[in-house]
């Protein structure tokens, strides 16, 4: 079993597991704060069909990824490459823009359940508002979840580290709204987000490599039409650095940098220029987005009075 390979999914699973959990706990309680105790069922319904829901979104890609290299066997090099670069670009936006917005949303997010809730039980379709709110929540980090492991390419760790970061996030969620225990949860996101930066990082790398791939391979199918600009990449230009005899990344302790940080024990040039724009660009909007004070929801009311 590649433990490595499991870390980046183990991480991903937690992360947003624990945001769900946080979704969760918070409906949970306001239902029992104010006497809808009947309703609770519909949680876990919710909880269900969220992960359902993600299940089935990854055997449909799954069954995309199958179905598009039998459609041509011999354009597979080039479509594999290129549809896995397509879910790496897909799973970048998604991840990074998820990041900053839960970070700026997370100030205030308790009182938008909560608010969100009250409306629902206002209604004759109580149970379905209930269910809607918290599928969804379930469903978005579940999705998220799925998108990285197939843009990941290491499938057959990813079940360990989903499986282990589900349970951690289970854990978390029982430990702060059952057990009462109390963590920083602040703390708690920043060094997850931060994590998940250099991880998604990597899925940058991923993504330029599986481009430069469905190139080389269009231009073996093509030999009168040469794509590429030299023999070693089609697009990514010269090697930058190779020190895979110092420091591979297929042996410890360079997978696990690999895992968590993006590491590569050799780079060409375009890798590390788009390495390091998303770490600045991504990575300074997520930092911006901590600096945010807290939104207080009266200050615009008592200004204006």
């Amino acid at each position: 079993m590649d433990f490595a390979g499991a870390l980046p999914v183990f991480v991903i699973t937690l992360r947003e597991g624990v945001e769900a959990a946080l979704v969760v706990g918070i409906v949970l309680a306001a239902l029992t704060k104010s006497q809808k105790g009947y309703l609770v069922p519909w949680v876990y319904w919710g909880i269900f069909a969220g992960i359902s829901g993600s299940l089935l979104i990854g055997k449909l890609l799954n069954w995309g990824l199958n179905q598009a290299g039998q459609v041509n066997p011999q354009l597979a090099p080039v479509l594999e490459p290129l549809l896995k670069s397509g879910l790496c670009l897909v799973a970048i936006a998604m991840l990074s823009w998820m990041l900053i917005w839960m970070t700026q949303q997370s100030k205030s997010l308790k009182g938008e359940i909560e608010n969100s809730l009250a409306a629902s039980l206002q209604t004759r379709a109580a149970g379905w508002g209930v269910f809607t709110l918290v599928g969804i929540a379930v469903l978005r980090e579940g999705f998220e979840t799925v998108l990285f492991i197939f843009a990941n390419a290491q499938q057959n760790s990813a079940a360990l580290g989903a499986i282990a970061g589900l349970t951690g996030a289970v854990g978390l969620g029982f430990a702060f709204f059952k057990w009462g225990i109390q963590i920083n949860l602040r703390r708690f996101f920043q060094v997850m987000g931060i994590l998940l930066l250099l991880i998604v990082g990597g899925l940058v790398v991923s993504a330029l490599k599986n481009i430069d791939a469905a190139i080389f391979a269009l231009s073996m199918l093509q030999p009168a039409q040469n794509l590429c600009f030299s023999s070693d990449s089609c697009i990514l230009g010269a090697l930058a650095w190779d020190i895979s005899s110092i420091l591979p990344d297929s042996q410890f302790p360079g997978v696990i940098f690999k895992a968590l940080l993006g590491y590569r024990d050799h780079l060409y040039w375009l890798q590390v220029i788009g390495y390091s724009l998303f770490l600045i660009s991504v990575g300074t909007l997520y930092l911006r987005s901590l600096e945010r004070p807290p939104i207080q929801p009266n200050s615009k009311r008592q200004s204006a009075s």
